[in-house]
């Protein structure tokens, strides 16, 4: 029967590595257009299919439905005793791809870009780390699975065939996993990878046992999954000081650029936050390209993020307060309010304030203003219906309407869970003449979120009566002008907190005096210096940008504070060039640069 055991065995992972589902066709605009449709998590899902790459597809499936009759016919010849072992019979309790199945696996991304982070993950599998495990946790689409497959793919042949990668599936436990493990160990396997660990019964409580055995005894474990809320309480708990932690959420513009292999400052604030971005190097549909694809990511890789690591850790003690919203499907409603407030104040009256768009109001007034085509098209809507009708489109709920009333605790515990997700970063503004008080805004992470719901404000305007009564012509204009005031408000958070990232020795804020700001300071504490920026969402390099840069009582008021003034500089979208003693730096170029 040993022969027998080990064919399961090869069979199950060959079944595991290969597509579920099948082709459909339909016929749109007389031609046929082919897909690929499975069941996931109990959601139907469907991806378009070009012919060769359906052919291909047609093809795995055949051979998976193959496998599974054999494996079928297989387990029917076994008698009843041995058809229910499992790991005694070699038979693996959870999935576990080793061999051609796990080369068939990784394959695929051979030729895929690597995130910077990928060097951490493969020092940890070259060097000795006895009694540490290596957690790679982000949010949904952020390259955490491609990383773990490029890992897989770079090792030796010796070190390959002494690999494992076990999928942890919903409903598996501690217990499965450690009598896979133990199997894997005995036959001197020595790189395991889990997938989802925390999808495991108790594995929250439980973590510790990669590390106090399997670990300690030279294994390399390297843990990861989209419950990043699980693993931080693993790593403050059972996994203390025996685990290496790299998070994958924050994903900056260079690497969006060198992974997705496209460039441009505007491509990032619509698209970026995730590596789900049809480019040179992935071909998957853009996470942020829809707001019905925005709302789905935010409550499957936000909320019920924090619904799952909070239920499961304690017996859901941890889950608190936000425990209510989550059941009065309220939880999501009050992410989205944070994602949409265009001044990211985070507050309690951001949460339960009635929707007015700050998109809508700052917009409204510039174009007022306008110095070569003024307009008051903006007053002249019907504000109301408008207001009314974005507020429904985002899903956002009015006071009235929230079942649960949110109070300041559960602005504290959101707060609190959206920073452990790395969704959110706080920037702090400063102030000359000096405030007691420290004033800071949220800056989203993910700026293809943010432009998400900003797009829903231009459909909104398109509906209603007054604008529509407009030329074409005046109508571009007009949402041309929001969308780029609304790119320049985003441009700026992005600089800035991408700069907060790569100058984590320094001091980065805005700088507000009692008439004006500098968009940007650095200040540098050990060499008491700094220097000050203007950040534009413009290709025009025009004297009116850099005049608080040259403000004598502005800069006067600056050195005396924080150190001379080491650098003047306006961060745009045109090409490097000065002024005088003022910079013009190209954003994406900046950008680039940082952390090199």
């Amino acid at each position: 029967m040993e022969n027998s055991d080990e064919r399961i065995r090869d069979l199950e992972m060959a079944i595991a590595a290969l597509p579920v589902g099948y082709i459909s066709r339909k016929t749109i605009n007389g031609k046929i257009k082919k897909y690929h449709q499975w069941t996931e998590d109990g959601k139907k899902k469907s991806k378009y299919l070009d012919d060769d790459a359906a052919s291909e597809m047609e093809i795995l499936i055949e051979e998976r439905r193959n496998l599974e009759q054999e494996l079928r016919e297989l387990k029917k010849s076994l008698p009843d005793s041995l058809r229910k072992k499992n790991i005694a019979g070699n038979v693996f309790r959870t999935s576990v791809l080793i061999g051609d199945a796990l080369k068939r696996y990784v394959d695929p991304i051979r030729s895929l870009q690597r995130r910077d982070c990928f060097d951490m993950l493969e020092d940890y599998l070259e060097r000795e780390y006895t009694g540490k495990v290596f957690i790679l946790y982000g949010l949904r689409r952020t390259g955490k699975t491609t990383l773990i497959k490029q890992a897989i793919a770079s090792l030796s042949l010796s070190d390959f065939r002494r690999t494992a990668f076990i999928q942890v599936n919903p409903g598996d436990t501690l217990g499965d996993i450690n009598v896979d493990l133990k199997w894997l160990s005995e036959k001197g396997y020595k790189n395991v990878f889990l997938d989802e660990g925390t999808f495991a019964v108790e594995f929250i409580e439980g973590a510790a046992l990669l590390s106090d055995i399997y670990a300690a005894s030279g294994m390399h474990i390297v843990l990861s999954g989209t419950d990043s809320l699980g693993f931080i309480f693993s790593e403050s708990d059972e996994l203390y000081d025996r685990c290496i932690m790299l998070h994958t959420t924050f994903i900056p513009y260079r690497e969006f650029e060198k992974v997705l292999g496209i460039s441009g400052i505007d491509e990032y604030i619509q698209y970026g936050g995730t590596m789900s971005l049809g480019g040179k190097h992935y071909n998957e549909a853009a996470t942020f390209k829809t707001k019905a694809s925005t709302d789905e990511y935010i409550d499957s890789a936000i909320a019920k993020n924090i619904q799952h690591s909070l239920r499961y850790y304690q017996d859901g003690g941890h889950f608190r307060h936000l425990a209510e919203l989550f059941e009065k499907n309220e939880l999501t409603s009050a992410i989205n309010r944070v994602v949409e407030d265009i001044n990211h104040r985070f507050t309690i009256e951001v949460l339960t304030k009635d929707f007015i768009s700050n998109d809508l109001a700052i917009s409204r007034r510039n174009l007022r203003k306008d110095r070569e085509k003024p307009t008051d098209i903006l007053d002249r809507i019907d504000k109301e219906t408008f207001t009314e009708g974005l507020r429904r489109m985002l899903e956002i709920l009015n006071k009235e309407e929230q079942i649960v009333q949110i109070t300041e605790t559960h602005r504290i515990e959101i707060k609190e869970y959206l920073n452990l997700l790395d969704l959110t970063v706080d920037i702090l503004t400063e102030f000359i003449p000096v405030r007691n008080e420290k004033i800071y805004r949220t800056a989203i992470a993910q700026p293809g979120m943010r432009y998400a719901q900003a797009e829903s404000l231009v459909r909104q305007l398109l509906l209603d009566k007054e604008f529509q009564n407009i030329s074409a012509k005046d109508r571009v204009f007009v949402l041309e002008r929001i969308m780029n005031e609304i790119k320049g408000r985003m441009m700026e958070d992005i600089v800035i907190l991408e700069t907060m990232m790569a100058s984590r020795e320094k001091e980065v804020f805005k700088l507000q005096f009692a008439v004006g700001e500098f968009d940007m300071v650095i200040v540098d504490p050990a060499a008491i210096t700094c220097e000050i920026y203007e950040i534009k969402h413009s290709e025009k390099a025009v004297p009116e940008q850099y005049k608080n840069l040259i403000d004598k009582e502005k800069c006067k008021a600056t050195e005396f504070r924080f150190g001379e003034i080491k650098r003047k500089a306006v961060i745009y979208r045109g090409e490097d060039k000065s002024d005088g003693d003022i910079e013009y730096l190209n954003v994406e170029k900046y950008l680039r640069g940082l952390n090199k």
